[in-house]
């Protein structure tokens, strides 16, 4: 409860501000059952509780940036970019929205290695992947990205995550 107690209630209340009611009834029904097993004495593994939590992040994360794809809403991505420029180009639109399911993709890519690694290897070697194999495959996609938005696309105004957060940091507003 301890492990996957924090991240299924966060789960829970942003699936559920965020409109999506399964999302977060499953997290609440997850969280309900693991009490229930923890109140009954059934121990689980560390290593599972630590798969579950890696995976389970993953899966939010792929859920958050792929709720936004859905006809009607504005992409993550596009959203956060918006924040940075004042304008956004139809192609930036374009190019943002792909971003956002690509996102999507490397999530769920993340969380089926975990899963994958966790059954057929070693615990050491899922903990290498989770542990540092994970941060170095987060900075790839997003240097990775950084790199091929300014080969395929140079007329875009740079922008970095720097911006991004200084973006955030000036209430909410859009910084040149």
């Amino acid at each position: 409860v301890g492990v996957l107690g924090p991240m299924l209630l966060a789960i829970a209340a942003g699936a559920w501000r965020g409109g999506q009611r399964l999302v977060a009834a499953a997290a609440a029904i997850a969280l309900g059952a693991l009490v229930v097993q923890a109140a009954r004495g059934v121990v689980v593994s560390p290593g599972m509780l630590y798969l579950v939590q890696h995976a389970g992040i993953h899966l939010f994360l792929a859920a958050v940036f792929g709720a936004t794809l859905r006809p009607g809403r504005t992409p993550l991505v596009t959203a956060m970019a918006a924040r940075v420029h004042r304008e956004l180009t139809g192609p930036m639109v374009a190019y943002t929205r792909r971003l956002t399911l690509a996102w999507v993709i490397y999530f769920v890519a993340m969380a089926a290695a975990s899963v994958a690694i966790y059954a057929t290897m070693p615990l050491e070697s899922w903990a290498v992947f989770a542990n540092l194999l994970t941060p170095i495959a987060l900075a790839a996609m997003f240097c990775g990205e950084y790199a091929l938005r300014y080969r395929l696309h140079p007329e875009f105004e740079r922008a970095d995550i720097a911006a991004m957060i200084r973006s955030y940091r000036h209430t909410g507003k859009p910084t040149a």
